[in-house]
């Protein structure tokens, strides 16, 4: 079976996007599921990456995510390593407190995550650090090899009610050249 855990993206979407602080990020390629470039080329070898999906939604926005929060040893090198935390179907994607407010990974978990030589990290929220911490996390993925999607969505579909899921991740980035960010296609097939 295979879900599309991209955002589809609508002239509303847009709309609301482009009415916010990121709208020039959203001429650059910011737009809905996507990842920053970040001075770095998409290997084609992550196109299929195997995945897996950690249901975090209890941690809310109220702390970081942190490592103790997953079962570190489902982890491998090489993987689509995503977090459901549930907030872009609680949040309208291109609202300023969308944009804001999102949780965010405790940057020891994300060093952890490096560390483990993954291939990319999914949210399904606006970053993987929130503020001025974002676009350098995001360089710092980048700079060990390490992509992370943002705005991902239907998770769930993925995890049913499981702590965790393993699936196959394809992963499709528009063939843009010179934009900060890359729209991308990504299915999970279960």
């Amino acid at each position: 079976m295979f879900i599309d855990i991209t955002l589809k993206v609508t002239p509303k979407l847009i709309e609301n996007a482009q009415g916010s602080e990121v709208k020039l990020l959203t001429n650059n390629g910011h737009i809905g599921t996507h990842f920053d470039v970040m001075d770095k080329e998409f290997p084609l070898e992550y196109v299929e990456r195997p995945g897996i999906v950690f249901d975090v939604s209890r941690v809310g926005i109220a702390r970081e995510i942190a490592a103790d929060d997953i079962d570190l040893s489902k982890i491998h090198a090489d993987m689509f390593v995503a977090f459901y935390s549930g907030f872009i179907e609680q949040h309208e994607y291109g609202t300023q407190d969308y944009f804001s407010g999102h949780p965010h990974l405790a940057v020891s978990l994300i060093e952890e995550l490096l560390e483990r030589k993954i291939s990319i990290i999914g949210v399904d929220f606006a970053g993987v650090r929130r503020g001025k911490e974002h676009t350098p996390m995001d360089q710092r993925c980048a700079d060990r090899g390490v992509f992370v999607i943002e705005n991902l969505c239907n998770l769930k579909a993925i995890l049913g009610d499981a702590p965790s899921a393993q699936f196959t991740a394809n992963t499709y980035p528009i063939n843009y050249t010179n934009m900060s960010g890359l729209p991308c296609r990504v299915v999970a097939k279960v």
